[in-house]
This record gives C-alpha cells, sequence and structure tokens, in this order.
C-alpha cells in the first residue's frame, strides 16, 4: 500500500511538472509613447518575434502610453520584477547612476543618425551597454530613433528667443543645463502629463522628435515647431538581469536573435516614421513649421557647445573624446 501511495504521488509530481512546464515564461513590456511609435512598433514587432520563435514558450505582454507605469516609475518596476523589459530614453538611466548615458542628451554630438550608428551600433555602444550589469539589468541593444525639434507658442529662430520660456525637460542634468543656457527656465515633467501641461500654460514649450510629436498631438496646443535637430533621441532596451540570466539558454539565445533583428527593424523605421510624422503635421494641422538657415542653426551651436566641455567631469572625458573620433567631430571648427 505503502508503494502504491508513493508511485501516485509521484506520478502527481510528475503531471505538475508537465503542466508547470508547460506554463509560456511572461516578459511584461513596458513603455511610455503610443504604439504607432517607431518604439511602440518596434516593441510589438519584439512580441512577435519572440512568441512566433519560441513557438509560445514565453509570452510577451506589451503596455504602452504609461498605462503601467509612468517616467520616474520605469525603473524601479524593472529592478523590482515588476515588469521584465523597457526600453527608456537613454538619458533616464541617469537615475540609476550611470551618468555616461547622458551623452546622448549633448548637443549637436550628432550631425546625422549614420554617426549616431556608428557609436551606438560599435564597440563604444556595446561597451556602454554592458557597464549596466552593475545596477543589476542587461543592457540588450540602443534603438536610435532620431534627432529633437522644440515646439513652442512663439517662432524660436535665436537663443534669445528661449528667455524666460518654461520649457518641459526630461530629468537630465544636461537637458536642463541646455535650457538655462537658452535662457529658458527647464521644468521637468512625466511624458504622459505634456500635452495638459502644453494646454493650460504650465509649460510654453517642450523638446520631442516628431513622430512623439506627432502621435501626442502636440500640434493641437502649440503652434510653432523649430527645426532645430539639436540633440539626439535614443532609447536603451535593458532587460532584468536576474530574470534574463534566469532564462533557459536555448530560450535566451532566440530572444538575443530576436532582439539584433527588431533593432534592426527599428533603426530601419525609425527616420521614415519622423519624416511621416512630420508631413502629416504639415498637412493636418495648422502649427508653422520654422526651418533655421545655416546661420540660425550655427548661432544654437555656438550657444550649446560649451555644454561638451562643462560635462566632462560627469559623463567622462574619455568617452566624449572617443565619439569624437568615431564621427571626426572637432567642437573646435565650429
Amino acid at each position: 500500500m505503502k508503494f502504491r501511495k508513493i508511485v501516485v504521488g509521484l506520478a502527481a509530481l510528475a503531471c505538475a511538472a508537465s503542466v508547470w512546464a508547460q506554463q509560456p515564461i511572461i516578459i511584461k513590456f513596458s513603455h511610455v509613447v503610443a504604439p504607432d511609435t517607431p518604439k511602440g512598433k518596434a516593441a510589438e514587432y519584439f512580441k512577435k518575434l519572440a512568441e512566433e520563435r519560441t513557438k509560445g514558450r514565453v509570452k510577451v505582454e506589451v503596455f504602452a502610453n504609461s498605462s503601467l507605469y509612468k517616467d520616474k516609475e520605469e525603473t524601479e518596476a524593472l529592478n523590482l520584477g515588476a515588469v521584465q523589459m523597457l526600453a527608456p530614453l537613454s538619458s533616464k538611466l541617469t537615475s540609476m547612476g550611470m551618468n555616461e548615458f547622458q551623452v546622448f542628451d549633448l548637443p549637436y554630438i550628432f550631425d546625422s543618425l549614420d554617426q549616431a550608428h556608428k557609436v551606438t551600433q560599435g564597440p563604444i555602444g556595446k561597451g556602454m551597454l554592458k557597464k549596466l550589469e552593475a545596477k543589476g539589468m542587461t543592457g540588450l541593444a540602443f534603438w536610435d530613433n532620431a534627432f529633437k525639434e522644440i515646439t513652442a507658442n512663439v517662432p524660436l529662430r535665436t537663443p534669445a528667443d528661449f528667455k524666460g520660456l518654461k520649457m518641459r525637460i526630461t530629468p537630465s542634468k544636461v537637458i536642463d543645463a541646455q535650457m538655462r543656457a537658452l535662457g529658458a527656465n527647464p521644468q521637468v515633467m512625466a511624458f504622459s502629463e505634456v500635452y495638459l501641461g502644453l494646454q493650460t500654460g504650465a509649460v510654453d514649450g517642450q523638446e520631442n522628435p516628431t513622430s512623439n510629436i506627432e502621435t501626442q498631438k502636440f500640434y493641437e496646443v502649440q503652434k510653432y515647431m523649430t527645426m532645430t535637430d539639436h540633440s539626439f533621441h535614443n532609447y536603451t532596451l535593458i532587460a532584468n538581469k536576474k530574470f534574463w540570466d534566469g532564462l533557459p539558454p536555448d530560450i535566451r539565445a532566440t530572444l538575443d536573435g530576436a532582439v539584433r533583428d527588431t533593432t534592426t527593424y527599428f533603426n530601419s523605421i525609425a527616420q521614415k516614421d519622423n519624416d511621416d510624422a512630420l508631413a502629416k503635421i504639415k498637412a493636418n494641422s495648422k502649427m508653422q513649421i520654422v526651418t533655421l538657415t545655416k546661420e540660425e542653426k550655427a548661432g544654437f551651436k555656438k550657444a550649446l557647445i560649451k555644454l561638451h566641455t562643462q560635462f566632462e567631469p560627469v559623463i567622462g572625458r574619455d568617452l566624449i573624446q572617443s565619439i569624437y573620433r568615431e564621427t571626426n567631430f572637432d567642437p573646435n571648427k565650429l
């Protein structure tokens, strides 16, 4: 009788283990932008690849538009294991003590997406991602979105035009200093609150790529968009390290492949999506587009390039200089 009970018990345990093994691994992927932005599309693309390639062993749940967590809450949620993947704006990682990630906020450090790709997709980028492990995160990839433009209810053609304006920013010391250098008053505000902030006058303007400006309908509450291309906008795809390391090796290898292919996808659609967004704004809104002359853009560069030197002690002089070498940039020639 005792032997029979043992056999039955073992059978029950085996059955339970079999059921458990069939349960999919859940990955919660939270982000703060709309589903039809480059990041929103890439999150869904990763979900598709991950689920198809693991044959259902992984299920990715995407939460867009701050529906799960807002900007400030995301990285804390990742560390606690409440979510498994994020793709925050790179400079937001400074809240985790990763000051070098502010390098992407330095004004005019890149003149083109090709230059940016050389850095983020090359040895410099790989080295930066590796450093995230010390903070309990696995750095998976950089997603290079676009350059930022500035909206306001007045045309902004010179640094003097910013004087006294309340400008919404992300929590970045570099962007704070950038706005102060232009004579504006920076105001940190969650992305999900920006539309209302612009509508009520809590802030006078903001900076973002055109895809975010169009999908969030900022053109409804702003009269002008100045094409400054002053700062690079990219995301860092990260995962909870304990979770990622604990995945079965074959699953992790498959997801690594999905990450690589999703990164290629993101970087291939970002420029087109931002160009399309600009075309939609021109066609479907009353927002006026301010295109800077060569001389006007040079005026912005001269006013802001000093921040590169100012932030060397924070970001790291070696990192900034390595980017200069990679992109053949000489700030003394501006």
